[in-house]
C-alpha cells in the first residue's frame, strides 16, 4: 500500500520557522527599496520569516503589468519631481509619500499564509486602538474606507506579500498624478479615489508613522518569533543588489515598450481590468501586451506568452487559454470575452 502524505496544518507550517528577520530601510528611494525587497526574496532561508518596513518619498508605484502611460500623468510627475516606480507584483497604481508606511512579508512558499500575515497587521492596529478589517480582493479598511492595499507574488521558493499603510498621507495629490479608470470606481460603487480611501490618523488622531514601527514588529514576532530574531537597517552592498537596483531604476522596467499598437481592447472584470494591445501580421497576433491591475501578476504574464503568435481568431484564442489554464477562473472570463467578438476576426 502506498503511503499517503498528510497535508500540513497551519500550525505545523510555522513550527519549523526558527529564524525571524526584522528589516527597516534607511532610505526613501523606491528603486532602492524595491530592489532590497527582491534581494530579500532571493536570500530568504527555508526556515526563516522576514518582515520589512520601508517608505518612499513622493512616488507613484504601478503594478507589474500596468501601462504606466495610461495609469499616470508622466509628464506632470517629471515636472514636479515625482518618482515613478514599478513593483514586481500585480495590482493597481498607488501614491506613496512619507505619511505612508509599507510592509513586506517574505516567507518560504509552503509557509505563505495571507490570513496569518494580515493578522500581524490587524493585531498591531488593535494595539494602537484601531479596529480594521480585510475586505474585497486586497484591501484593509476602517469603517468601509481603504487605508491599505495588498499585493503578492509566489515564486518557486518564496512568497512575497506587501502592502501600504496610509497613516497621514496627502490625499489631495492622488487624483493629480493618477488616472483612475471610471469603470473601476463604478464597480466599487464610489465616485472618486478620495471617497474610498482614509488615513489611519482619522481613526486615531495621535497616530504617526514612527509610532507604527514597534507595534508592527512586536505583532510579527508574536506570530512568527519562535526562534532567533535578527535586525537589519543597512542596504546590501554586493553585485546582486546593484544589479537589482539597476533594473528597478531602468527606463525599460519603468515604462516598457511603447503602448502604440494596431488593435486595442479593454474590459473590467470582478478580479481586475485588462487591456490587450497587439499588432496583426500574417493573420496572427504579434507583439501582444496585456496590461492589467489583476492581483495575480504571474498569471497575466503567462497569458500574454500563451496568446502571442496565435492565429487571430477569437475562438482560437479562447481555446488556447482554456487549454493552458483549465483551472483558472480569470482565464475562463477572458475566453468568454473573446467569444463575444466574432465580428472582429481577421
Amino acid at each position: 500500500m502506498c503511503d499517503v502524505k498528510k497535508s500540513r496544518t497551519r500550525e505545523e507550517n510555522f513550527m519549523d520557522i526558527v529564524r525571524t528577520r526584522l528589516v527597516r530601510s534607511p532610505v526613501c528611494n523606491p528603486w532602492r527599496n524595491l530592489a532590497w525587497e527582491e534581494y530579500l526574496t532571493k536570500n530568504c532561508a527555508d526556515d526563516e520569516a522576514i518582515f520589512y518596513l520601508w517608505q518612499n518619498a513622493h512616488t507613484v508605484v504601478v503594478g507589474r503589468n500596468q501601462n504606466a502611460w495610461a495609469e499616470c500623468r508622466i509628464e506632470l510627475m517629471e515636472k514636479e519631481g515625482v518618482t515613478l516606480a514599478r513593483r514586481s507584483t500585480g495590482g493597481g497604481a498607488v501614491y506613496h509619500d512619507l505619511g505612508n508606511l509599507n510592509f513586506s512579508f517574505v516567507v518560504p512558499r509552503e509557509r505563505y499564509d495571507m490570513t496569518r500575515q494580515l493578522n500581524v497587521i490587524l493585531s498591531a492596529l488593535r494595539a494602537l486602538g484601531v479596529n480594521a478589517e480585510f475586505t474585497g480582493r486586497n484591501d484593509l479598511t476602517v469603517d468601509g474606507r481603504k487605508f491599505s492595499g495588498n499585493a503578492y507574488q509566489l515564486t518557486r521558493r518564496v512568497g512575497l506579500h506587501h502592502g501600504t499603510l496610509l497613516v497621514d498621507s496627502n490625499m489631495s495629490v492622488l487624483p493629480r498624478y493618477l488616472n483612475v479608470d471610471p469603470e473601476k470606481l463604478k464597480s466599487k460603487g464610489v465616485k472618486s479615489v478620495a471617497s474610498r480611501v482614509v488615513n489611519l490618523k482619522e481613526a486615531a488622531p495621535s497616530l504617526t508613522v514612527e509610532k507604527m514601527y514597534a507595534p508592527l514588529e512586536e505583532a510579527f514576532l508574536a506570530e512568527y518569533g519562535r526562534g532567533c530574531a535578527t535586525r537589519e537597517d543597512s542596504l546590501p552592498d554586493d553585485d546582486l543588489y546593484r544589479d537589482l537596483y539597476a533594473r528597478y531604476s531602468s527606463r525599460e522596467w519603468l515604462l516598457g515598450r511603447s503602448p502604440q499598437c494596431e488593435a486595442a481592447l479593454r474590459r473590467r472584470f470582478a478580479w481586475g481590468g485588462v487591456q490587450l494591445c497587439f499588432d496583426i501580421e500574417d493573420a496572427a497576433v504579434k507583439d501582444l501586451r496585456v496590461f492589467s491591475d489583476a492581483m495575480d501578476g504571474e498569471l497575466i504574464r503567462a497569458a500574454e506568452k500563451c496568446l502571442d503568435g496565435q492565429p487571430f481568431e477569437w475562438d482560437v484564442l479562447a481555446q488556447a487559454l482554456e487549454r493552458a489554464f483549465p483551472q483558472q477562473a480569470e482565464m475562463g472570463d477572458l475566453a468568454a470575452w473573446f467569444r463575444e467578438h466574432p465580428a472582429l476576426q481577421a
